[in-house]
């Protein structure tokens, strides 16, 4: 996507930091680590572990999956907490196995999980602790990758909030056998997939490194800036002074405004970044591209959710 550049500007070496340069204090006040979790615990109590680990009380987790399931588990640090709504939002992608009990036709079963892909109905288990109510998800890919007769390896890509599980239990209800989901591992979230990963025990060592031989190196290289997980967003630029007044929680103006992508409409989210390419904030945009280009003056994009300290830059007019 191109862009529009507004005006040119430059960012003061004084005030701010790029991501890749943040401390590790700085990184632990707002990055993210992404786990390859391991069967058997649940996701809460892997969150409640590593927050022991850190002696930190504001870390959660983005995208809860079962005890018995693997994989892709993004743990938030501090403020980055706040874009936990983004990262559940994101697609993802699992490989499950899928046991069917007693024989069952090859022809019914492609025809079944041919009804799985696209858009479908997929209503939360039992065991769930959503509500259960009937919704609709948007399966993007589903690939067998292995048939034995009785167990089933299929590849799926899906939209955020898809219960695999239900799937199975569908499946089985169009060949008329019992089918139950036995393994699931997701693989990717997101952007983020199992080679950016790290299991706990890798974590808990990185933390004792730095805990008991005050060795950084291991932590920093685990804490990812929270900035990756705003990637998919339209990319807003504003000068130093337009951040400030952002972080105080202001409206952007259009004096501020360096550079936007050119083709975004009136209504759409954006990530706002500084020169360095901090995070700002995410905010709604008041008018188009085209419209904000017009413009001299006013509010351009309203804030609904503020990453940047007050303070970090000096206000001054734009």
């Amino acid at each position: 996507m191109s862009r529009i550049e507004f005006t040119e500007a430059n960012s003061s070496p004084e005030h701010g930091r790029r991501p890749e340069a943040r401390s590790l204090e700085e990184r632990m006040a707002s990055g993210i680590i992404l786990l390859d979790k391991a069967a058997g615990p649940t996701s809460h109590q892997l969150a409640s572990w590593a927050r022991e680990l850190f002696a930190m009380e504001k870390m959660g987790h983005g995208g809860t999956l079962d005890p018995f399931a693997t994989g892709v588990l993004p743990l938030l640090l501090g403020k980055s907490m706040r874009l936990t709504a983004s990262l559940l939002s994101h697609d993802k992608t699992y490989i499950a196995v899928m046991r069917i009990h007693g024989g069952f036709d090859e022809e019914q079963l492609n025809n079944a999980i041919e009804r799985q892909r696209g858009r479908i109905y997929n209503v939360p288990p039992d065991i769930s602790a959503v509500k259960v109510q009937v919704r609709t998800r948007r399966i993007k890919r589903l690939e067998v990758l292995d048939n034995d007769g009785e167990y089933l390896v299929l590849e799926v890509d899906c939209e955020a909030g898809t219960y695999i599980r239900t799937m199975a239990r569908d499946i089985g209800l169009l060949i008329n056998r019992r089918c139950e989901l036995v393994e699931l591992r997701r693989n990717r979230s997101g952007i983020f997939n199992l080679e950016n990963c790290v299991s706990m025990q890798e974590l808990a060592d990185a933390v004792w490194l730095w805990q008991e031989k005050g060795q950084e190196d291991a932590l920093m290289r685990l804490i990812q800036p929270m900035e990756l997980l705003t990637r998919r967003y339209p990319k807003v630029i504003v000068k130093d002074s337009a951040a400030a007044s952002l972080a105080h929680g202001s409206p952007l103006m259009k004096p501020g405004l360096v550079s936007m992508p050119d083709s975004v409409k009136a209504g759409h989210e954006v990530a706002i970044y500084t020169l360095k390419g901090e995070l700002v904030a995410l905010a709604e945009l008041l008018f188009s591209t085209e419209e904000i280009a017009a413009k001299d003056s006013g509010e351009v994009a309203r804030s609904n959710c503020v990453l940047l300290n007050p303070g970090v830059y000096p206000r001054f007019k734009a």
